[in-house]
C-alpha cells in the first residue's frame, strides 16, 4: 500500500486563551495540500519504519517517530514494514509528523477498518492528528481536536508553500504569544474565513525567526490573494487564482528557500 501524508496548513489560527491544563484554546481552519510525505507498507514478520528522503536526517529515531506510534496504537494483521519518504521539512508548521500518522490511520482503514475510537486514539498522538487522518478542510476547536465541517469553496486552489529552511519548535512560539484574545475566527466558507482570519502566532514566530517576515513579504508581493504563516511556522503559504501565477511566483523566490507547489484538496 502507498499513501500520501498530505501537508497541513492553517488558513487561520486564532489563539483565544491559555487553558488551566497548560494548552491553548484554539480556533483554526485546517486545509490540506495535494502533496506531502509518502508512505509505503509491505507485509513483514514485525512492524518496522525506515525513513528516507531529503528531510530524513531530522528523524533519527524511528521508534520515537509518530508514524511508528500510530501503527502501535492500531490493531492490524501481521507486521508492516513501512518506508517513509520525508519530503516535508521537520518542525515547519505543516503537521508533517501528524500527517504521517494520519496516513498510517488511512492505510489501516483501507486494510481492515479503524476501531470506533479512532478519533480518541489519534488525539493521543497530537492535536493535529485527527484532522490529518481526515485530510480534508475542516474547523478545529479546543486544542484543535474538536472538528467541524466547513463549506470548501477553495478545493483545487493553487497553493505555494515556502520555508526558509529554519526549523522552529512549537513550544517557544506559543510561549511568545502576546496572551491577548484578538477575537473569534469569522464564520462562513473557506475563502471568507481565510481572508478575514489571521494567525495569532505570526508575531512570536517572526521574533524567533525573522526570515519568516522576508518570506511573507516576498509572497505578498508575488500576486497572491492571500499569504500567511501556517501553524507555528516557519512555513508560509500563498494562494493564487491560477497555476501560472503560482508557478511564476515560485520561480522568482530565492533558490535557498524550500518550496512546494500544489493545490488545496
Amino acid at each position: 500500500m502507498r499513501e500520501i501524508a498530505y501537508a497541513k496548513i492553517n488558513l487561520a489560527l486564532h489563539v483565544r486563551r491559555r487553558r488551566e491544563d497548560g494548552y491553548h484554546e484554539l480556533e483554526t481552519l485546517f486545509a490540506f495540500v495535494d502533496a506531502g510525505d509518502e508512505l509505503a507498507a509491505q507485509p513483514a514478520s514485525e512492524d518496522s519504519l525506515h525513513v528516507v528522503g531529503e528531510f530524513a536526517v531530522g528523524l533519527s529515531d524511528p521508534f520515537g517517530n509518530i508514524a511508528s506510534k500510530a501503527l502501535n496504537l492500531l490493531p492490524h494483521d501481521k507486521g508492516w514494514a513501512v518506508t517513509l519518504e520525508k519530503r516535508l521539512p521537520v518542525a515547519a508548521g505543516l503537521g508533517g509528523g501528524s500527517a504521517d500518522a494520519g496516513a498510517i490511520f488511512r492505510m489501516v482503514e483501507r486494510a481492515q477498518g479503524l476501531p470506533e475510537d479512532w478519533h480518541a486514539r489519534a488525539a493521543q498522538l497530537g492535536a493535529d492528528v485527527p484532522a490529518c487522518v481526515l485530510s480534508e478542510a475542516c474547523i478545529g476547536r479546543g486544542t484543535g481536536t474538536e472538528l467541524e465541517a466547513v463549506a470548501n469553496d477553495l478545493a483545487g486552489m493553487p497553493v505555494l508553500l515556502v520555508n526558509p529552511r529554519i526549523p522552529l519548535a512549537t513550544g517557544p512560539v506559543f510561549k511568545g504569544w502576546d496572551g491577548i484574545d484578538h477575537g473569534p475566527m469569522p464564520s462562513g466558507d473557506l475563502r471568507r474565513i481565510a481572508r478575514e482570519g489571521r494567525n495569532d502566532l505570526e508575531p512570536s514566530a517572526i521574533a524567533l525567526v525573522p526570515q519568516i517576515a522576508e518570506v511573507l513579504a516576498a509572497l505578498r508581493a508575488s500576486g497572491a490573494w492571500l499569504a500567511r504563516m501556517s501553524g507555528s511556522g516557519a512555513t508560509c503559504f500563498a494562494l493564487y487564482e491560477t497555476p501560472e501565477g503560482r508557478d511564476a511566483a515560485a520561480a522568482g523566490l530565492p533558490q535557498a528557500w524550500w518550496r512546494l507547489a500544489g493545490a488545496l484538496r
